[in-house]
C-alpha cells in the first residue's frame, strides 16, 4: 500500500533521449522536482577511416536508443514507478552530425564525414559573403552542409536517392524523431531552431532555411526537415507494444534541442549575460545574448540558444568550441597507455600537483574557437628529464582548462561585459581538481550543480513545458531550486596569467606546425617539408626520439 502511494505521490513524469558522441542514454524525471528518477547508459561505437573523419552507424544510434528505453523502463519497474506517468519526451543530441536516409526504406547509405579540403574551395569563393550576412558560422567541415555536400557528390547511393526524390536529411534529432514517430510509414521529417542553425543552411535572423545557401552548397530544399521550435509536439511514439517500453507509445515528443542548448537550458541560464561549459569529448561554452543576435568579432560563433514555444520568441546565443576535452582521456588511456581509467588522471595529477613546466595542446582535429585552424597539429612542449607521466597528466587537465580561458577571453571582448561566475556541467565536472584549475585559471568562481545531466534535464523541461503537455512550467518563480558547489580561485592572478602565457606561446607552435603532405621542391623531387628549416626537423626529430626512448623506459620501470 505505501508503495501506491509513493508512485501517486510522484506526479508526472517527464523522460528525454540524450544521444551523444560516445554514448546514448535515457533519463526519466520528476516534473514537479526535476529530480532524476532513473536511467540507462549504451557506448556507441565510433571508426576513423582517414585523418579528420569520423563515422558512426545511423542504425546502431537507434538500436541503443530502444535499448535505452527498455532498460530504463525495467529499472522503473523495479522501483516501483508507473511508467504511465511519463507524460511527454524530449530529444537532445550531438549536434553536426549528419545523415542522409532513404524515406521508402529507412536505409542511410554514407555516413557522417569531414572533407578536409573544404577551407581552400570556402576562401576562394566570390559568395563567402552570404554566411557573414544570413549565418554568421566560418565555412568549416564542423558544420552539417560541407558534409552532406560531400556525400551527395561521393556516395552513389546518396546521390541517387536526391536524383529521385527519396532522400531525407537530418541530424541526429531528425533521425530519431522520424524513427520513433514511424519512420518510412508516416515518421515525422523536423528539427528545432537549434539544430538546424549549426547546419550553415539556416538563416538565424528568418528562423528558417535560407535559399541562398541551400543554392550555394547546391543542396535541393525538399530533402531538409521542417524547422521547429524547441519546445513544442512534434509527433507520438510508436514503440513495439511487446516490450516493456512498449508503454511509451503515443507519448508525445514535444522537446528537442541540440545537446549545448539543452545544457544552457538546463542550468537555467535564462538571462541575458549568463554562461555555461559543458565538459564532454569537447568543450562548449555558450552565453545567453537575448533577443538579438550578437555577431562575434573574436572567432566565436552566433547560434540560436532556444525558442521554447512556437509562439515564443528566439534566444540567441555566442558560443565557443574546444574540439577536445574529454577525449584527451581517452587518448591517454587508448593511445599512451598511461591510465587505464578516467578517474586515474586526476589521482595522477593530484600526486605532483603541477606540470613543472610542461604544456600541452592537444589539437588533434586542429585548433575550433577562436582560432577556426584546421591543420594546427598537437604538441606537447616544455619536457625535461624530471618529467614524468603525472606531469603529463596535470598539463593534460590544464589544457583543458586553457582553451576554455581563451574562449571566455574572447566572449568578454565581445560582450563589453567580463563574466564574474562560471557554470559548469558535463561528465568531466567530476575531477575536482579540474574544477579547481579552471577556477584558478579563469580567476573567476566555477559553479557546479549537484545535479550533473543538465542537457537531459533542459530537454525534458522543454518537453514537459510544450503547448498540449504543460507539466512543466518554465516561469522563474516556479523552478526547481538547484544546489551546487562553488570553486573558488586559489591562486594569484599573477600565477594565472604567467601559466596561461606559456600555454599560448605553445599554441602558436601547434598553429605553425606543417602537415607532413609531399610538395614538390620545384626541382621535381618531392619533399614532406615545408617552409621550416630542415635543421628544426633534425633537430625535432632527434629531442622526439629522445623523449621517446626515456618515456617509453619510464613507463616500463613504472609498469606501464
Amino acid at each position: 500500500m505505501a508503495a501506491s502511494s509513493s508512485r501517486v505521490m510522484l506526479g508526472p513524469l517527464v523522460a528525454a533521449i540524450d544521444q551523444g558522441t560516445s554514448s546514448t542514454r535515457f533519463l526519466v524525471f520528476n516534473a514537479k522536482t526535476a529530480e532524476l528518477l532513473s536511467h540507462h547508459q549504451v557506448e556507441i561505437n565510433q571508426s576513423f577511416p582517414k585523418e579528420g573523419w569520423v563515422e558512426e552507424d545511423p542504425k546502431e544510434i537507434l538500436q541503443s536508443v530502444y535499448e535505452c528505453m527498455e532498460r530504463t523502463c525495467e529499472k522503473l519497474t523495479q522501483l516501483n514507478v508507473d511508467i504511465s506517468n511519463i507524460k511527454a519526451i524530449g530529444v537532445t543530441n550531438q549536434r553536426e552530425t549528419t545523415l542522409v536516409w532513404d524515406k521508402e526504406t529507412g536505409e542511410t547509405p554514407g555516413r557522417n564525414k569531414n572533407h578536409l579540403k573544404v577551407r581552400r574551395w570556402g576562401t576562394q569563393t566570390a559568395d563567402h559573403h552570404v554566411f557573414i550576412r544570413n549565418n554568421p558560422n566560418s565555412l568549416n567541415t564542423y558544420f552539417s552542409a560541407v558534409k552532406l555536400r560531400w556525400l551527395m557528390d561521393n556516395v552513389d547511393e546518396v546521390a541517387e536517392a536526391v536524383l529521385t526524390h527519396r532522400a531525407m536529411f537530418g541530424t541526429v534529432d531528425s533521425w530519431l524523431i522520424w524513427c520513433l514517430t514511424g519512420g518510412k510509414s508516416g515518421g515525422v521529417h523536423c528539427t528545432d531552431v537549434t539544430n538546424a542553425s549549426r547546419t550553415m543552411l539556416f538563416n538565424i535572423h528568418t528562423l528558417d532555411w535560407d535559399p541562398e545557401l541551400c543554392k550555394y552548397f547546391d543542396i535541393p530544399m525538399e530533402i531538409l526537415p521542417k524547422v521547429r521550435s524547441s519546445s513544442e509536439i512534434y509527433g507520438l511514439m510508436k514503440i513495439c507494444s511487446s516490450l516493456k517500453s512498449g508503454c511509451l507509445s503515443g507519448i508525445p515528443i514535444s522537446g528537442c534541442l541540440g545537446d549545448q542548448s539543452a545544457a544552457l537550458v538546463g542550468q537555467m541560464c535564462f538571462q541575458e549575460g549568463q554562461a555555461k561549459n559543458t565538459y564532454g569529448t569537447g568543450c562548449f561554452l555558450l552565453r545567453n545574448t537575448g533577443a538579438k543576435p550578437v555577431m562575434s568579432e573574436h572567432g566565436l560563433l552566433t547560434t540560436v540558444a532556444y525558442k521554447l514555444g512556437r509562439d515564443k520568441p528566439a534566444c540567441y546565443a555566442l558560443e565557443g568550441s574546444v574540439a577536445i576535452a574529454g577525449a584527451v582521456v581517452r587518448w591517454l588511456k587508448d593511445n599512451l597507455g598511461i591510465i587505464q581509467t578516467s578517474t586515474e588522471l586526476e589521482k595522477l595529477a593530484a600526486s605532483v600537483g603541477t606540470s613543472y613546466g610542461c604544456y600541452f595542446v592537444p589539437a588533434f582535429s586542429g585548433l575550433y574557437a577562436p582560432y577556426w585552424e584546421p591543420s594546427a597539429r598537437g604538441i606537447i612542449c616544455g619536457l625535461t628529464q624530471f618529467t614524468n607521466k603525472s606531469h603529463l597528466a596535470f598539463a593534460a587537465l590544464e589544457a583543458v582548462c586553457f582553451q576554455t580561458r581563451e574562449i571566455l577571453d574572447a566572449m568578454n571582448q565581445d560582450s563589453g561585459i567580463p563574466l564574474t561566475q562560471l557554470q559548469v556541467d558535463g561528465g568531466m565536472t567530476s575531477n575536482r581538481l579540474l574544477m579547481q584549475l579552471q577556477a584558478d585559471i579563469l580567476c573567476i568562481p566555477v559553479v557546479k550543480p549537484s545535479m550533473p545531466e543538465t542537457t537531459a534535464l533542459g530537454a525534458a523541461m522543454a518537453a514537459g513545458a510544450a503547448e498540449g503537455v504543460s507539466v512543466w512550467s518554465l516561469r522563474p518563480e516556479d523552478l526547481s531550486e538547484v544546489t551546487s558547489e562553488k570553486f573558488e580561485p586559489q591562486i594569484n592572478p599573477e600565477e594565472s596569467e604567467f601559466r596561461y602565457a606559456r600555454w599560448k606561446k605553445a599554441v602558436q607552435r601547434a598553429m605553425n606546425w606543417e602537415t607532413t603532405e609531399p610538395i614538390s621542391n620545384g626541382n621535381g623531387e618531392t619533399s614532406i617539408f615545408s617552409s621550416v628549416p630542415l635543421g628544426f626537423y633534425i633537430l625535432g626529430s632527434m629531442l622526439m626520439l629522445i623523449g621517446a626512448k626515456y618515456i617509453a623506459g619510464h613507463m616500463n620501470k613504472s609498469g606501464v
